[in-house]
């Protein structure tokens, strides 16, 4: 059983730390619950966009040796800023924006390598949604080497949202693309732009791949087309980050 010091369990427990503004990534539920607290949970953790996950009795029971009654939080372990003051922070400093955008990407270690190299590249801020993301806790702070507590993140509640908000702000929209015709070597990078990396087995979604400006392949050798997402993602930031170092 789990022992994860970030874990607030039972109503009342979750029902205050959400009262008192404590930070919580996400909160897992049993997916029949009703009664005592239960609204005011919900609504507390709409109101401060912490996402609810509805799983069955079996899953709670595993994580925690006490009484759950049917309710855990997760602790946060990051503080989350709203993307638009993200962008206008770093265009008020003068800055040219670099954002990292994780498309699906739920695998813990995937996710705490690639901020590790996000932040050893420059990229400004880390960016997901409320579903189909890795949550941020203990063993990814491990992953990332630390690096999580150095970079900045952003979680809105849906990708359209984060898609809109980027293209409101002129921010370029780049992608890998297996079916791409343009190679990394020739996207221009130097520009405000938003990097996203898409899950391995499905890769981007269909609304991040709409609203995409460019897209690109990464040149490879022999008969194999694919790369671990970690691994995509150092190359791609560093050719980023070459092309930035070289204007200054």
């Amino acid at each position: 059983m789990a022992t994860n010091k970030s874990l607030i369990y039972g109503r009342n427990p979750v029902l205050e730390a959400l009262q008192s503004d404590k930070a919580l990534d996400r909160i897992l539920m049993h997916h029949t619950i009703t009664g005592e607290n239960i609204g005011d949970i919900i609504r507390l953790a709409k109101q401060q966009n912490v996402p609810i996950v509805r799983v069955p009795i079996e899953k709670l029971n595993t994580m925690v040796r006490g009484a759950h009654q049917g309710v855990i939080a997760f602790g946060a372990f990051v503080n989350y800023t709203p993307l638009q003051d993200i962008i206008s922070h770093l265009y008020d400093d003068g800055k040219t924006p670099f954002l990292l955008l994780l498309d699906g990407i739920t695998d813990v270690r995937n996710t705490g390598a690639i901020i590790r190299t996000a932040l050893c590249c420059g990229i400004d801020a880390v960016m997901f949604s409320e579903k189909n993301s890795a949550p941020l806790h203990e063993d990814m702070i491990k992953t990332s080497a630390g690096a999580m507590m150095k970079m900045a993140f952003c979680r809105e509640k849906n990708l359209q949202t984060i898609l809109e908000t980027l293209q409101l702000n002129g921010i370029k929209i780049i992608s890998s693309d297996l079916q791409a015709t343009k190679s990394i070597l020739d996207i221009d990078f130097t520009s405000p732009c938003c990097l996203v990396l898409g899950s391995e087995d499905k890769g981007i979604s269909k609304a991040t791949q709409a609203a995409c400006n460019e897209t690109f392949i990464i040149p490879m050798q022999g008969e194999f087309d694919s790369l671990n997402v970690s691994v995509a993602a150092g190359i791609v930031c560093f050719e980023a980050m070459k092309q930035r170092m070289q204007l200054k």
